[in-house]
């Protein structure tokens, strides 16, 4: 009984080895799993690859395996290795572009809830995975730092699609996005925006009239000649949405919503949005007459080799005694419990001070990092009065992430050589932040993040490497790997 049993075993196995090898059971497993996958992206122009699929198992018209011959009963360890590239990179490739891709934090704007150092796999199917502007590129790159050389070919660019996902994106998310300034980079300076660069030039033409008594011209037109200048003087390069650099912070509000930050403290529709205890601000530490902090115990205590360095060439520039340092506020606490510390203050920016940098940088709107808004959040078909009195904080959604004709003429707004008093959003816009609130470059900087920039979310971290320290000296922080990335951590 028992070996008819396993007699009857082994001819299932070889049937069902049989079908799977069969050519026609092959042709409609994949013809199923690609019309399925042409449902999620909603192109049915895709369609026609099925043609191809067909030809590939069954007609085999077309070699497509161009690098060997078919039928080959023995191959060469070259053409192995051939195929498992092949399919290694078109795999890679797919799982990359609409899945999950890595990712290494290199700036300390979300400390300390994620660290620098922290390598992230991040999650494209959350938000859906959004099809690649430019989908001719050399596999796994996504641009040359300092390098006008493009990996990328602009010959064909496709509009902005995001395939279904499985959820919104919500407000304290942390997210990963394209650069919504990055667009355009003068390579000689690119760690400054390129919009930085052409609006301090902006401001020097304007003092430079000044000082000589010359009439004054419109903003519009130092703006002009500003940019004409800087692309004579630097060598500027420009990016399509999904190859600009990518950035990772906290959503702090939604589309829809209205926020405002009062004395360091964000404020959604009115409300005090969530404290977190990774939160950070700068802190001056006052040491009493002859007495100095103890850097191990600092560096015990998480402040960085980095931020204590840093510190010294603040409090050396201001003239401030004692230290300048990032705190929680728990880590403050425990700072000012020490013997050798008389006072430890947190620092904030007045309000009603104008700051250049900070968005839309209009001084008709007196905002800074720590007193800013109140400042509505673009929601898609929601529709708002323009003139020129608020036209700076949605200009650039108007002109440039919406792709419009935009301009002012004699006080008056055209928009595709129409005048305009009201505007429809087409987008989604989100207002991300950094939880080191007072060292963050975000979109109390920039402004609004559009959903076309959007990239996906952090799942966990695969691995946390400590700059400070040496591989034997616990460079590698064993209690953040596989750590899943929350909210809150």
């Amino acid at each position: 009984m028992l070996k008819l049993t396993n007699k009857y075993k082994v001819i299932k196995h070889k049937k069902m080895r049989k079908i799977l090898k069969n050519k026609w059971f092959k042709f409609v497993l994949w013809t199923v799993v690609f019309i399925l996958f042409v449902i999620w992206i909603g192109n049915w122009w895709l369609l026609i690859g099925i043609p191809i699929i067909y030809d590939y198992y069954i007609s085999k018209k077309v070699n497509w395996t161009f690098w060997k011959k078919r039928d080959l009963e023995k191959k060469s360890k070259l053409i192995e290795w051939i195929d498992a590239l092949v399919f290694a990179v078109i795999a890679a490739t797919i799982i990359r572009m609409f899945f999950i891709e890595a990712y290494m934090i290199p700036t300390s704007s979300l400390e300390k809830t994620l660290l620098v150092g922290d390598y992230l796999f991040v999650s494209k199917v959350s938000y859906g995975p959004r099809l690649p502007n430019t989908p001719l590129a050399i596999p796994f790159t996504h641009t040359f730092q300092g390098s006008t050389f493009k990996p990328y070919s602009d010959i064909i660019k496709m509009p902005y699609k995001r395939l279904a996902g499985l959820t919104n994106i919500k407000r304290n998310d942390i997210v990963v996005f394209n650069f919504p300034v990055g667009d355009t980079v003068a390579l000689e300076m690119s760690a400054v925006s390129y919009y930085k660069i052409v609006r301090n030039q902006a401001e020097y033409l304007k003092s430079m009239d000044v000082k000589l008594g010359k009439d004054l011209k419109t903003e519009n037109a130092y703006i002009n000649v500003a940019r004409k200048r800087v692309r004579s003087n630097y060598t500027i390069i420009d990016h399509p949405v999904d190859k600009t650099d990518n950035y990772v912070k906290r959503c702090v509000a939604i589309a829809g919503n209205t926020l405002e930050i009062k004395d360091g403290d964000v404020y959604i529709d009115g409300e005090k949005a969530k404290q977190f205890k990774g939160l950070q601000y700068n802190y001056h530490i006052e040491t009493k007459a002859g007495k100095s902090l103890n850097k191990k115990t600092l560096y015990g205590l998480g402040i960085s080799k980095e931020d204590f360095s840093s510190s010294a060439i603040i409090t050396s520039n201001s003239r401030i005694p004692g230290y300048v340092l990032p705190l929680t506020k728990e880590m403050a606490k425990k700072i000012s419990a020490f013997k050798s510390v008389s006072k430890v203050t947190k620092i904030l920016d007045n309000p009603g001070e104008f700051n250049a940098d900070i968005f839309p940088h209009d001084p008709r709107y007196k905002w800074n990092n720590d007193n800013f808004g109140p400042l509505y959040i673009p929601e898609k078909g929601k529709t708002i009065k323009i003139d020129t009195s608020n036209i700076s904080k949605y200009k650039r959604i108007i002109d440039v992430y919406e792709a419009n004709d935009f301009e002012i003429k004699d006080g008056k707004i055209f928009i595709n050589g129409k005048e305009a008093k009201e505007y429809t959003f087409k987008m989604n816009y989100y207002f991300m932040m950094g939880d080191n609130r007072s060292n963050s470059a975000d979109s109390r900087f920039w402004g609004f993040v559009p959903e076309d920039h959007v990239v996906g979310t952090p799942v966990f971290v695969w691995l946390s490497l400590d700059k400070d320290k040496s591989l034997f000296d616990g460079k590698i922080r064993w209690n953040r790997l596989l750590k899943v990335v929350k909210e809150d951590m």
